[in-house]
């Protein structure tokens, strides 16, 4: 399958402590535009609280009514928002009022999980995330879904067809079922927690399990929507790709000495394993083997963990669209290139 949609992701990060919040949302919205232009379909957004090197927006919905007041054609997702730390109606709501100042362009995505301090800042450090988030995917998903929440009275304003664009997280083969037994999207990351036994397996081979667990509980007659994030960082030259990658892999690998990271990543071509970077005919080669990505109906790019800075990830953007998604089968509309 060729991916039918590319999505750009971003997860405002911070990666100078004298770049203010400001300069950060200022350059996210410069590649959205950049994005929108050159025939992306969907800009992707994550939720994150406390730590800018970690992610910059604890407040999604608000930054996406912004861009989407800038932005007529570009669609807008969540992914994601940690749905065990909000209100579900709340987020129904917001949800809800920013589909309609969009147009119906908003894509919305939930998971289960998030960092430590960030449950330990809204006092659920000890909680059963997994049950929390259940229980509140029920309520929004119902709320969506237009059943009454006091009486007679239901969502307003009401959100006709966000239902249907309701998406999910996961690393396990369960959650992917329980997606596809929702008829949700499945969102795949761009990296996943690797079982000690098989340290070496691919991106895509842990994945595959996945997919096909999702594929297999999707009701018949339901149209399966598998978006696959991958980290891509794209350059003219081999040596600058390698040199800026390698540079933002050990800033990354600080941080996670100084936050807390995954076991298992110790070093920075630990950090770069499940990357994809170097020139635009060594990135598409490189993706072209993700069997995981065979799958996907859309290809969302984000230059995480690396984050090489405004200029590069701009560069790295146009170098996607233009040079490495066609050969994966992209094709975008002509009237929006630049």
């Amino acid at each position: 399958m060729t991916p039918q949609r590319l999505g750009f992701f971003t997860r405002l990060v911070r990666t100078d402590p004298a770049e203010t919040a400001a300069t950060v949302y200022r350059e996210a919205l410069e590649q959205i535009d950049l994005a929108e232009r050159l025939g992306y379909q969907t800009a992707w957004v994550a939720q994150h609280h406390l730590d800018p090197a970690e992610g910059g927006l604890p407040s999604p919905f608000v930054f996406l009514a912004h861009a989407a007041a800038r932005f007529s054609r570009i669609r807008f997702g969540t992914a994601i928002v940690t749905l065990a730390l909000e209100d579900p109606i709340r987020v129904a709501e917001d949800a809800a009022v920013l589909d309609e100042l969009s147009g119906g362009r908003l894509e919305l995505g939930f998971g289960a999980g998030g960092s430590r301090h960030a449950f330990e800042l809204f006092e659920l450090g000890d909680a059963d995330r997994q049950r929390v988030y259940a229980d509140k995917l029920a309520k929004v998903t119902g709320a969506l879904g237009g059943e009454p929440l006091v009486g007679d009275r239901s969502l307003n304003p009401p959100a006709p067809g966000l239902r249907d664009r309701l998406w999910q997280a996961t690393f396990s083969a369960g959650g992917a079922e329980r997606a596809g037994r929702a008829g949700d999207g499945l969102l795949l990351s761009k990296a996943q927690p690797r079982d000690p036994a098989a340290p070496g397996a691919t991106l895509w081979e842990i994945q595959q399990p996945l997919v096909d667990a999702y594929l297999d509980a999707l009701p018949s007659g339901t149209a399966p929507r598998i978006g696959a994030s991958r980290g891509v960082f794209v350059a003219d030259d081999h040596d600058e790709a390698v040199e800026l990658a390698e540079r933002g892999a050990a800033r990354f690998l600080d941080q996670l000495g100084r936050n807390g990271g995954p076991e298992g990543t110790n070093t920075v071509a630990e950090v770069l394993r499940d990357l994809y970077f170097g020139t635009p005919d060594e990135v598409a080669e490189q993706l072209a083997a993700d069997s995981a990505l065979r799958h996907a109906t859309d290809f969302i790019v984000q230059a995480h963990p690396v984050d090489p800075g405004h200029a590069a990830v701009s560069r790295s953007i146009e170098l996607i669209a233009t040079k490495v998604a066609p050969q994966l089968g992209w094709r975008s509309d002509e009237r929006n290139q630049l």
